[in-house]
């Protein structure tokens, strides 16, 4: 803030000088910390630590976001206006669909806290996904356990994934595909390993896949309550395995997914 080392802090109470913080832009926030650090008054100095853990991790998320958007930033100064990110949600449970999320980010897209869905709370990616879409150029495409029956898992994870695209308002010329690039595609892509953890829009599609299919197996736990579908979504739990046991099969599981487990059941060797 301007003339913030003009402040005579002396002369205000410790809570006078808090609601004049609370009242600051985010500029004089950063600016005042500084001066907040030469008080000797206790409760000052734990308003500047305050202050000072605050910026330094929103300076720490921006850095994070500028290293996520690189890629994307490197394809758009060689020419491809409009990049997708692609990923899954789904491909390993016992039961329940494979999700495909696509994402199109405007350019310079700043989202606090986009990361992996993986390295993200059930609320936190409640909210950056109501935030996403929103804002961004996104869809979606699921694949049931008959087509992952009938084909294989990567069969029906990569058609989850060409469908997403075409489902997109606009056409992308770029695609970036966590892990591996994806057969009979007919535009420029490339595969990134983890890349829900390096590029952002593949982390936005991450979120997008995971948020739906999530939703889709609380649903799905209201027509076959005895599984616990809202809790383990699908994936081998123990629980999940112990109602298996228990139940037996629903339409819902992957039979070839769970042959083994239940071969083992018959064995003796489940439990």
């Amino acid at each position: 803030m301007d003339g913030s080392d003009q402040l005579n802090l002396s002369g205000m109470t410790v809570g006078m000088v808090r609601q004049l913080v609370l009242g600051m832009s985010d500029q004089e926030q950063r600016q005042i910390i500084p001066l907040l650090r030469t008080d000797p008054r206790l409760g000052v100095q734990r308003l500047a630590d305050s202050l000072g853990q605050k910026w330094a991790k929103a300076a720490a998320q921006e850095e994070r976001q500028r290293s996520l958007r690189q890629h994307e930033d490197n394809l758009r100064k060689r020419g491809y206006a409009c990049v997708a990110g692609l990923d899954e949600a789904g491909r390993g449970p016992l039961a329940g669909p494979v999700v495909a999320g696509a994402v199109v980010l405007p350019p310079y897209y700043y989202l606090p806290g986009l990361d992996d869905s993986k390295r993200l709370t059930p609320d936190q990616r409640d909210e950056l996904f109501a935030r996403l879409t929103a804002e961004t150029d996104w869809a979606v495409a699921v694949m049931g356990v008959t087509q992952i029956e009938v084909h294989n898992i990567q069969w029906a994870t990569h058609q989850a994934m060409r469908q997403a695209l075409l489902r997109l308002r606009s056409v992308p010329d770029y695609v970036l595909v966590d892990g591996f690039p994806i057969p009979k595609l007919h535009l420029p892509q490339e595969g990134v390993i983890k890349g829900d953890q390096r590029c952002n829009c593949i982390a936005a599609a991450s979120i997008v896949a995971k948020v739906v299919r999530d939703r889709l197996m609380v649903e799905y736990d209201g027509v076959y309550p005895q599984y616990g579908f809202a809790r383990h979504k699908g994936y081998a739990t123990a629980e999940h395995i112990a109602r298996i046991r228990a139940h037996g099969l629903c339409p819902l599981h992957r039979r070839s997914f769970c042959q083994a487990l239940l071969e083992r059941a018959v064995d003796g060797q489940v439990g």
